[in-house]
């Protein structure tokens, strides 16, 4: 289960939406097809930040290598500041 966090950041709505996916795929299908479910998530800011790190702890551990995951992409709130300009 994820874990419960009292203090709130700019990656809140970050590490809210990372405990929808850990919460298993049905959850996840179910915020999609009825928002209203994500609520919780947000207002008791529950939150699964670890599961942002499971990749790289993974190919570390696979390869002995730290994984240089710098992308053309961030997963980062906020950083696809293009995309918000309609909203």
């Amino acid at each position: 289960m994820p874990g419960r966090r009292r203090s709130s950041t700019g990656d809140a709505f970050l590490y809210a939406r990372a405990a929808v996916v850990a919460a298993g795929r049905d959850e996840y299908e179910s915020v999609l097809r009825d928002p209203e479910r994500f609520r919780p998530y947000a207002d008791d800011l529950v939150w699964a930040e670890a599961v942002l790190y499971v990749p790289d702890a993974a190919y570390e551990q696979l390869t002995g290598v730290e994984w240089d995951r710098r992308t053309r992409y961030s997963y980062e709130s906020y950083s696809n500041t293009a995309g918000w300009t309609d909203a």
